[in-house]
């Protein structure tokens, strides 16, 4: 989240000691940290919720596509073959892959 480093640590403790003292320190330390972990669960929890959200819109999309396409008997749909994955060496016009050599037509004889 920040970027602070060792050293950028260091001279806030040195800052923090020479201001608050030695007794009053561990105590400022305390509330500090508590104060960070509230924020940290604060967002982390609107993120989730955030994230949840997204989620669940993405869930109705898909629930509405289904939907309309049940709905709507009139609406093209995806022919059988495109929806279908293809097969290797089923189509009689399926192109070799890139660097491939082209397979022959007919098996060679023995």
């Amino acid at each position: 989240m920040f970027d602070v480093s060792f050293v950028e640590l260091m001279v806030i403790g040195v800052v923090g000691l020479l201001v608050l003292g030695p007794e009053r320190l561990p105590g400022a330390a305390r509330t500090v940290g508590s104060f960070v972990r509230k924020a940290r669960q604060g967002w982390n929890s609107v993120r989730g919720e955030f994230e949840r959200q997204i989620a669940l819109d993405e869930v109705k999309r898909s629930a509405r596509d289904v939907r309309e396409s049940i709905e709507s008997p009139g609406a093209p749909t995806k022919p059988a073959a495109a929806a279908a994955p293809a097969v290797a060496g089923t189509s009689p016009a399926a192109e070799p892959a890139p660097g491939m050599a082209p397979l022959p037509d007919r098996a060679p004889h023995d």
